[in-house]
């Protein structure tokens, strides 16, 4: 987690430092049009009040659509589109009439086209402005006002591919702030449900041999010490579990959640049956296993009053691998209380199962107690056959 904290707080502190293209990055081109600027002063250019009408015209237009092109809703929105339009009719009425340094309101025009249209209609935009200032350019200055439409083709084309690559690498910024922030709620997800399944376990573990003990201490000491002992193991042992899920390396081990389990049942006075065949099992399996017998064993060690609880573990067509945990205590009231595949436990564990393509259901028995079934992939390395069988009095293995 810390790993992700650091990653994120980087990224979004280097995000708010780098400076994104905006309106005000077409502004400082408005200079080019300064020659039109001092003919209408200098008293070159005839009905200067017209022009001087127009240049205004040109240079709100040209702002407007400037602000307006770096947001996808504004730079499609209509008014936006018929503004570049105005600001088109406005650029060939300005360079029919007085030509000379007004033909570069050309250029500024491509800048506003590359800056409001994007593929795949600005090849054809582009090619109506770069012809149409090349005709106005034409009739004024001859064949050498193709310079002006060659420069207004390239500020046209240049200026859209800026501003394209400036988007994508804004839509990656966003990408990877999202992905960074997923990543950190997918952690704390994995962390509540690993602390969830850890402590219920362990200190549903601790409460029945701290009564264990309690009921052993006035008449048999040794046994009493026994289960005192065994309380202090299973604290240091979540201890280091705890520690594990944190750093996220735990790995969980099917056979010893089982001989947990067996101890824990014991401890609440239930005969536990154990039985195990199939082929060994890859980490990843056996960890999911393992926590399916450590939800299930605590439920039926807090709410079913069973006498007995067998677990089966086996294969299922020699691809999946079935758990069954089932009970013969009170199942209707044990669903209730363990809150069946809805409770926080068993849901978590589903959700897990599921992303690992297995199986989890969870309900009263045909009979009677209450029956856990959880189906996983075996993506198993060979076969070996092992058989358990654990009573009151007999150890696991």
């Amino acid at each position: 987690m810390a790993w992700l904290r650091k990653t994120r707080g980087t990224s979004c502190e280097t995000f708010r430092d780098e400076r994104s293209p905006n309106g005000f990055s077409l502004l400082p081109w408005l200079l080019m049009g300064m020659g039109a600027f001092s003919n209408l002063f200098q008293g070159e250019t005839s009905e200067p009040w017209i022009g001087g009408l127009g240049l205004l015209t040109f240079n709100s237009l040209y702002i407007y659509v400037s602000f307006r092109s770096f947001a996808q809703e504004t730079r499609e929105a209509t008014s936006t589109r018929v503004a570049l339009v105005l600001l088109g009719l406005v650029t060939c009425a300005l360079a029919l009439a007085y030509g000379g340094n007004w033909l570069l309101f050309f250029p500024l025009l491509g800048l506003a086209t590359g800056a409001a249209v994007r593929l795949p209609q600005l090849r054809p935009v582009g090619l109506v402005v770069g012809v149409l200032a090349g005709g106005v350019s034409v009739f004024h200055d001859g064949w050498g006002g193709l310079d002006i439409a060659y420069a207004t083709w390239i500020s046209t084309m240049v200026t859209a591919a800026i501003l394209s690559l400036s988007e994508a690498v804004r839509q990656l910024r966003t990408a990877r702030e999202e992905l960074a922030r997923r990543a950190v709620e997918e952690e704390r997800l994995r962390f509540s449900r690993d602390l969830h399944d850890l402590l219920g376990h362990t200190l549903s573990v601790i409460v029945v041999k701290s009564e264990a003990a309690r009921r052993l201490a006035a008449g048999d000491v040794a046994a009493a010490q026994a289960q005192l002992n065994d309380i202090e193991a299973v604290g240091r042992q979540a201890l280091t579990e705890i520690r594990e899920a944190v750093t996220g390396y735990r790995q969980g081990s099917l056979s010893t959640e089982l001989d947990s389990a067996v101890s824990a049942l014991r401890a609440a006075r239930i005969e536990p049956v154990v039985r195990r065949s199939g082929p060994p099992l890859v980490p990843q399996t056996e960890a999911l296993l393992g926590w399916v017998v450590r939800e299930a064993v605590t439920n039926v060690v807090r709410h079913s009053g069973a006498r007995q609880c067998e677990i089966v573990v086996a294969g299922s067509g020699g691809e999946r691998v079935r758990l069954t945990v089932t009970d013969d205590g009170c199942g209707a009231e044990h669903a209730e209380r363990s809150g069946a595949v809805g409770g926080t436990g068993l849901k978590g564990l589903t959700e897990r199962l599921t992303t690992a393509g297995g199986i989890l259901t969870a309900g009263p028995g045909p009979r009677q107690g209450f029956v856990v079934t959880a189906e996983l992939p075996v993506e198993a390395r060979g076969l070996v056959t092992e058989q358990i069988e654990v009573g009151v009095g007999s150890p696991v293995g």
